[in-house]
């Protein structure tokens, strides 16, 4: 099992990750701007769903690569922090996207919004990058089952990404207005991201397997 330090960590982590701009924010809070809180809520319900769908794969599959080839753990390592450092520099780089530039959307019954939510998360590289190149820095094979370990973290994990963007749907028209007047705020959160994010990188990538 994880300790109570390592979950906060990573719980911190996942923060970071779901307040940097990606499909799954933008269509929940595309959905809600067009057709209000509901239907952003149903959308984010299939991104959940999705998640849900991402976690067991990758548990299943994490699992099964840890046990067969020990040192993949190396290159699983390295390559997580390659992809924040991408995630750093999609942040900071001039042009770069923000959270709130939301899509003009149609308007589409409940069960459309359930399913489009759940489909643009399946097919989203980032959460399937976040847990094969992520989860494996807070596994200890040592520590017990890496499966019960990976569901922990997935636990943490969803609940986190659901709770940051139930509010953001819940307040998506008062967020966006504010920063469609403060530009400036918007350009320092996306620094602020891509800062943590590095810095994330360099910690994976120096850090040694126990």
């Amino acid at each position: 099992m994880l300790t109570w330090h390592e979950l906060a960590f990573f719980s911190l982590a996942c923060l970071i990750l779901v307040l940097t701009p990606g499909p799954n924010m933008i269509y929940c809070v595309s959905r809600a701007l067009c057709q209000g809180r509901g239907a952003g809520l149903v959308s984010l319900a299939g991104v959940l769903l999705g998640f849900v769908v991402h976690l067991m794969a990758a548990s299943l599959g994490l699992t099964a690569l840890l046990m067969a080839v020990p040192f993949a753990f190396d290159a699983i390592r390295l390559m997580g922090a390659a992809y924040l450092l991408w995630l750093a520099w999609q942040a900071v780089r001039p042009g770069g996207t923000a959270p709130f530039q939301a899509r003009m959307l149609p308007a589409d019954p409940p069960r459309k919004l359930f399913s489009m939510g759940f489909v643009t998360n399946l097919l989203n590289p980032k959460v399937a990058m976040f847990y094969l190149s992520f989860f494996p820095q807070f596994l200890h094979p040592e520590n017990g089952s890496v499966l019960t370990q990976s569901l922990q973290l997935g636990a943490v994990q969803i609940g986190v990404s659901g709770a940051v963007n139930c509010l953001l749907v819940l307040g998506a028209s008062g967020i966006t207005a504010f920063l469609s007047r403060s530009e400036r705020w918007l350009r320092a959160q996306r620094y602020v991201m891509g800062t943590v994010l590095g810095a994330l990188a360099l910690r994976i990538a120096m850090s040694d397997r126990k």
